[in-house]
């Protein structure tokens, strides 16, 4: 059986004017019938102003966007192991998905901007040291959720971030129920194929893992050259390739959801 095409938008909590405009973003999103709503896990903006304005924990925002919201599901795109006590992010998790009724989408990664590390007093570390403080972290995310009493309502997906072959892809072999890549199309055909290997490596069957990648042009660095025009082209490329959870990265000010309400008419077009 096929799988369902699915739409998020990250709600970016950089450059908004207060807190309303926000929460007003998260109503419009449900309303307009996306399928995932994510915020991000910085501490700063990445994009623009630099110190431009910015509400960093997207935990706390999520707290309060499941109070909001009634039937979107909701999540971190993704939260930063790097400065996170995994047995505590369980916790927090847990408790957001009851806020939600179920509804939590567990997102990780190993971070990448120095910037929040430093700022906040976080050991930055080189990418290989990230990468082994992810697969612990991740570890005791699961055994402590298994402890939790009450347990997570949902079934609380694991997303994971990233696309390095030797460790990442590992890990999303043997922990992840959803894959997110920012990555032009013929890298994730060649990425998938290595997941496939870790797959039969660890014993998983890495066709139930829903693959998850930015809309066409949106938020991504490695496919931002793409024409908007030319987006839906794009995602039916992705389409075919086994991409079925697109999300479209929209900023304040404003949060104009131009892309987002074209890429909510191209799923409907295609489901």
């Amino acid at each position: 059986m096929a799988r369902k095409i699915r739409i998020g938008v990250q709600l970016q909590q950089q450059h908004a004017h207060d807190y309303h405009a926000i929460r007003d973003a998260v109503s419009r999103a449900e309303d307009a019938g996306v399928d995932v709503i994510f915020n991000w896990d910085h501490f700063y903006p990445l994009h623009g102003d630099p110190d431009g304005t910015h509400f960093g924990d997207g935990w706390t925002l999520l707290a309060a966007w499941a109070e909001q919201t009634s039937h979107v599901e909701l999540g971190v795109l993704v939260t930063c192991l790097g400065y996170r006590n995994p047995d505590l992010l369980a916790d927090i998790a847990r408790t957001v998905d009851h806020i939600s009724g179920g509804r939590v989408v567990l997102g990780v990664g190993a971070g990448w901007f120095e910037k929040d590390y430093d700022e906040y007093g976080y050991e930055f570390g080189t990418a290989g040291s990230r990468l082994g403080l992810f697969a612990d972290s991740l570890d005791r995310v699961k055994a402590r959720l298994t402890k939790l009493n009450p347990p997570p309502v949902g079934p609380l997906p694991i997303l994971i971030g990233g696309s390095g072959e030797r460790k990442t892809l590992r890990e999303v072999a043997k922990h992840a129920d959803i894959w997110h890549s920012f990555l032009p199309l013929p890298e994730f055909v060649r990425k998938s194929a290595v997941l496939e290997e870790h797959g039969a490596a660890v014993g998983r069957d890495v066709s139930q893992i829903e693959r998850s990648m930015n809309w066409p042009g949106s938020g991504s660095t490695v496919i931002k050259a793409v024409d908007p025009a030319q987006a839906p082209s794009v995602a039916d490329d992705f389409l075919a390739a086994g991409v079925t959870l697109f999300t479209v990265g929209v900023g304040g000010p404003d949060y104009d959801f131009t892309t987002l309400n074209e890429a909510l008419r191209w799923r409907d077009a295609n489901s």
